[in-house]
């Protein structure tokens, strides 16, 4: 058998396959040796690729309490709360004016103090001609704020010599009685005698209160039915 036949380059692939098994297994020996003696030698049992753990989401625990029907809040209505709000806003800006908000009791006081009739207490409309007509508290002046010059020269004697002067407008979100109580105080009217209805003509009239139609002390009088 000849090196260079069929038979011999078989018989030497057999012999390289042998040599290479040896020297593998040789060197798995020697490396297993190693690692047992080595400090940071690796754990064989050990798993270094664990699988990543699987996040479950955790459900509520349901119970009687959380079943529960809500207890309803204590909280105001927002419309009374914003109504309030607003109402101490208005006070905090006519004070910073040295001006005072009233409400309908003391402004109902006044209509009905003695000095109504004399003239030391007055009530003043803020509003213009139309809403004037329309209705307005009885005996009460008007000062149409957009046209001062109209009114201020039959308005202001006896508003220098008034004890109490009340102006209004509308109420509600109108600010003409404010204007209007400025422009009085800036007349020289002392801002101590200026009070403003906040509610105005609208609660006014809704509360039943008496009203005047026409021309100021027309004698025309209407009482609305309060709701």
């Amino acid at each position: 058998m000849t090196p260079n036949s069929p038979a011999g380059r078989v018989h030497a692939l057999r012999r390289l396959g042998l040599e290479a098994l040896l020297v593998g297994g040789v060197g798995l020996v020697l490396a297993l040796l190693a690692n047992a003696t080595s400090p940071r030698g690796l754990t064989l049992t050990r798993n270094y690729f664990p699988e990543a753990p699987k996040i479950q989401a955790q459900q509520p625990t349901v119970t009687a309490s959380n079943l529960a029907t809500p207890s309803k809040t204590t909280n105001p209505p927002v419309a009374a709360t914003v109504s309030t709000n607003s109402s101490e806003t208005l006070a905090a800006r006519l004070q910073a004016r040295g001006l005072t908000l009233v409400d309908s009791n003391r402004v109902f006081e006044l209509f009905n103090d003695p000095g109504h009739a004399q003239e030391s207490v007055l009530l003043v409309d803020a509003r213009n001609d139309e809403e004037y007509q329309k209705g307005h508290v009885p005996g009460a002046y008007q000062l149409d704020r957009y046209y001062p010059q109209n009114y201020l020269p039959t308005i202001l004697p006896p508003c220098l010599n008034a004890r109490w002067i009340v102006v209004y407008c509308n109420g509600g979100n109108c600010d003409d009685s404010e204007f209007a109580a400025v422009l009085l105080h800036e007349a020289n009217i002392p801002g101590e005698r200026l009070l403003v209805y906040g509610g105005g003509m609208a609660e006014w009239a809704a509360q039943g209160r008496p009203t005047e139609t026409g021309a100021r002390n027309s004698g025309v009088l209407k009482t609305a039915s309060p709701p």
